[in-house]
C-alpha cells in the first residue's frame, strides 16, 4: 500500500506578516497532483491543519476545498488534530465526512479504533492519535501523572490491544502529533513542554509498521519506521536550510517500509545574512539572495541610519532586521559599582547611550540630557523647600 504522509499545514498562518494563503493553496494543488501522479492509496495528515483554534474564514475555505478535491480522487484520507487545532471544531461533522472517505480523528477516546483499508495483501489498520494534552486526557487514559510519555504510552497500549484482536498479518500505521526524542526543532513550533518534559522516546510506538509524525517542521527520519514529514512551507527563518517535502511511503506485504521524499513547491527562498550594513550592500557573493526572503543581522558597532530602507534597495524582500553589534569586550572583573564610582549623573547617562547605541551622544543630545538632569534637580529642590 502506498501512503502520502504530510502534516503541519498551518492554514491561515503568515510568514513575518507575509500572507501565505496563496502558497498554501499552491501546496494543496501540489498534494492533489502528487496523489494522482504517484497512484497513492491513502493520504495521512498528522495534525496542525490550521494555525490556530479559530482560523480565519479564508483558511477554512481552503481546507474545505482540500477536502472536496481529495474526496473527488476517491483516495481515503486520514487526519488528526494537532496542538494548534481546536479538536472539537476540526472534528465537527466527522461522522458525515467519514462517508466521503475523509477520516477525521480528533477524539482521544477513539485512539484504539482504526480505519481499516484493504489492498491485495490484506488489511492495513490506521490509528489516529490526535495531540494529547496530558492534563486534559489523563483521566481518559487512567494515568496518575500528567505527562506526554504517560498518555501516549496509554494510547499506544490501546492500539496494540486492538491489533492483537485482528487477523494475523494485519499491517498498521499510526498518526501522532508529538515531540519525539531525537527530533530537531525550529523556532516556529509552539512549545508543548509539560513539567519540564516535552519529548517522548520513539520506543513508545513499538509494535506498529509505520508512524507518521507531525509537530516538528523539518522533514526527519528518526528510524526507518518513525518519521516526521515536516511542514510543507517555512514559517520561521530557522527553517532556512529545510528541504520542504512529503513522504511517499510503500508498505509491502510484510509491513516493511520504503520511503522517498516528494519536494513541495517553494514560494521564495529564505536567506539569513550577517555582517555590517556596508558589507551586505556591497558583497557580490550575496547576489543570489536578492530575490529571497531575508533576515539580516547587522554587526555594525554603531547602529546605521535607516538600515531597513537601505537594505530593501538591494534585498526588496527583507522581512527581519536584527542588531548584534560587534564591540570590544568590557574589562573583566570590574564591578558595576566600580565603573560608576566618581562619575556624574551626566557621565553615567552618556555611557549608557554609548553602550546601547554603540556611540556616545552628540553635542545636541548631551544638551538634552543636561537639561533633563537640571529639571529633575530643580524639581527636587522645590519639593525640599515645600517640606
Amino acid at each position: 500500500m502506498r501512503l502520502l504522509h504530510t502534516s503541519d499545514w498551518h492554514l491561515g498562518r503568515a510568514f513575518h506578516r507575509v500572507n501565505m494563503l496563496g502558497a498554501q493553496a499552491g501546496f494543496i494543488g501540489h498534494l492533489v497532483d502528487t496523489v494522482r501522479e504517484h497512484a497513492v492509496d491513502a493520504v495521512v495528515v498528522s495534525g496542525d491543519v490550521y494555525d490556530r483554534a479559530v482560523p480565519p474564514l479564508a483558511a477554512v475555505e481552503l481546507f474545505d476545498d482540500a477536502l472536496h478535491r481529495l474526496a473527488g480522487l476517491g483516495v481515503p484520507t486520514m487526519m488528526i488534530s494537532g496542538n494548534h487545532d481546536s479538536a472539537r471544531r476540526l472534528g465537527v461533522g466527522a461522522g458525515l465526512i467519514d462517508r466521503a472517505g475523509i477520516h477525521l480523528r480528533t477524539d482521544p477516546a477513539g485512539c484504539g479504533t482504526p480505519v481499516v483499508l484493504t489492498d491485495a495483501h490484506g488489511d492495513v489498520a490506521f490509528y489516529g492519535l490526535p495531540y494529547l494534552e496530558p492534563a486534559l486526557v489523563k483521566a481518559e487514559f487512567g494515568v496518575e501523572k500528567a505527562g506526554h510519555e504517560a498518555v501516549l504510552g496509554a494510547a499506544m497500549d490501546r492500539v496494540r490491544a486492538d491489533l492483537a484482536t485482528r487477523a494475523r498479518g494485519t499491517r498498521s500505521v499510526v498518526l501522532a502529533h508529538a515531540f519525539v526524542t531525537g527530533g530537531e526543532q525550529s523556532d516556529s513550533e509552539r512549545d508543548i513542554t509539560v513539567g519540564g518534559v516535552a519529548a517522548v522516546p520513539s520506543g513508545v510506538f513499538d509494535g506498529v509498521d509505520y508512524v507518521a509524525l507531525g509537530h516538528l517542521h523539518g522533514c526527519q527520519t528518526l528510524t526507518e519506521r518513525v518519521r516526521y514529514s515536516g511542514s510543507p512551507l517555512p514559517y520561521s527563518f530557522s527553517e532556512h536550510r529545510h528541504r520542504k517535502s512529503m513522504w511517499l511511503v510503500d508498505l509491502d506485504a510484510t509491513g516493511a517500509v520504503s520511503a522517498e521524499r516528494v519536494d513541495c513547491p517553494v514560494p521564495r527562498a529564505l536567506a539569513r545574512l550577517r555582517g555590517t550594513l556596508a558589507d551586505l550592500l556591497a558583497d557580490p557573493e550575496l547576489t543570489p539572495h536578492e530575490d529571497a526572503w531575508v533576515e539580516a543581522t547587522l554587526t555594525d558597532p554603531v547602529r546605521p541610519d535607516e538600515p531597513m530602507a537601505r537594505l530593501t534597495e538591494r534585498f526588496p524582500h527583507t522581512l527581519s532586521l536584527v542588531f548584534d553589534p560587534e564591540r570590544a569586550p568590557e574589562a573583566p572583573g570590574v564591578s558595576y559599582a566600580r565603573r560608576l564610582a566618581d562619575r556624574s549623573d551626566q557621565e553615567i547617562a552618556e555611557d549608557f547611550v554609548a553602550h546601547v547605541r554603540g556611540a556616545g551622544p552628540d553635542s545636541h543630545e548631551q544638551g538634552v540630557l543636561r537639561d533633563a538632569f537640571d529639571a529633575v534637580r530643580a524639581d527636587d529642590t522645590v519639593r525640599e523647600v515645600a517640606r
